[in-house]
């Protein structure tokens, strides 16, 4: 059976878990529609990736 060989303090252990937390994913404005998209992916509102439609527009 596995046993701790010293006591891990508070401080410790917060400085092991510190990298832990989650981080927001990066967010840039469409070209095209100036609306807020997840980088390489295709802007949702109007459809267009690099330039381009690639899908027709919602709504």
């Amino acid at each position: 059976m596995a046993s701790p060989k010293s006591k891990i303090s508070r401080s410790k252990r917060g400085m092991r878990r510190a990298h832990r937390a989650l981080k927001s994913s990066p967010v840039v404005s469409c070209p095209n529609c100036n609306s807020l998209v997840e980088p390489h992916t295709v802007c949702g509102s109007c459809g267009y990736y690099k330039g381009r439609e690639v899908l027709t527009a919602r709504g």
